[in-house]
């Protein structure tokens, strides 16, 4: 009896469990969760760009008229209103004290989002039906800023990852100038009878070689100017990343030779070593 009282009273009290509190300028879920929550983010904002690219292609090749088509006007609204959601998401995920380099970097994937055509369609502001197009064509360029970073994001090596985002950029701007040049242009320009006539005048235009047909319309005109620029800025990339790849190359096949040459070296010092030392008698054993 007293043995159990004298335990008793060594005993410490048990503790009740508190969970710590997060520290300040942390984010309120844990690495894991906020890779899975970025994951699928990531994802759904590509799934709904390569819809909205789709939606967008269908009614430039059919002449649709958008703004007259609900069905399409509610589908833009949901995408720039996931755009939106993934935007606060993601400075939510961002620590408190890295927030506003998040917001100074990403703040036009937030102009991006906005649904303009949705906003104009309201409160029935009269704009031409060139600019109308063009903003059209806004949310899609939030879609390929996602995609830019998705691919930067899986990538596993920089230079990679680095020359996959500015061919993803340059594809997909051969791609809506295309789009553009052929609404623009096909009305009044008689050498654009298809799309493949306008996407092959973009190429041409991106690889700076210039191409016999020629935009009569403003914006071909502007496009011409547009895809010349990128071209002249992105091609020099190819070339960069060429190099680096041919240097990993040698550095590799580099190391490759000179790993036998050190073992047999080793070895043939090994050799020497033995061959100079001194002759040792044996031991008569006892």
């Amino acid at each position: 009896m007293m043995l159990h009282s004298s335990h008793t009273a060594c005993t410490p009290p048990a503790r009740s469990l508190h969970l710590p509190e997060p520290a300040p300028g942390t984010i309120p879920v844990s690495p894991a969760a906020r890779r899975v929550i970025l994951d699928t983010l990531h994802i759904i904002v590509l799934v709904l760009s390569v819809l909205l690219i789709t939606v967008i292609s269908y009614t430039t090749f059919k002449s649709i008229p958008f703004l007259k088509d609900p069905l399409y006007m509610r589908f833009q609204l949901v995408v720039c209103l996931v755009f939106i959601i993934d935007f606060f998401m993601e400075l939510w995920l961002t620590p408190r004290g890295e927030r506003h380099l998040y917001m100074r970097s990403r703040w036009l994937y937030l102009l991006l989002s906005v649904p303009y055509l949705n906003i104009i369609d309201s409160y029935s502001l009269s704009l031409s039906s060139e600019a109308l197009y063009f903003i059209r064509f806004v949310p899609l360029c939030r879609g390929g800023l996602a995609l830019v970073i998705v691919l930067d994001y899986i990538s596993s090596n920089r230079i990679t990852g680095m020359f996959l985002s500015y061919l993803s950029i340059l594809a997909l701007t051969i791609y809506f100038a295309a789009l553009i040049f052929y609404e623009c242009e096909q009305p009044v320009n008689p050498g654009v009878t298809s799309y493949w006539d306008a996407i092959w005048w973009c190429c041409m235009q991106s690889t700076t070689l210039g191409c016999s047909l020629m935009p009569v319309t403003a914006a071909g005109k502007v496009l011409s100017f547009v895809l010349s620029l990128m071209g002249m800025i992105m091609f020099p990339l190819f070339t960069v990343y060429l190099s680096s790849l041919i240097l990993r190359q040698r550095s590799g096949l580099n190391n490759v030779k000179f790993a036998p040459a050190t073992v047999k070296s080793a070895a043939s010092h090994s050799v020497a070593a033995l061959s100079q030392a001194p002759d040792v008698a044996p031991h008569d054993k006892i």
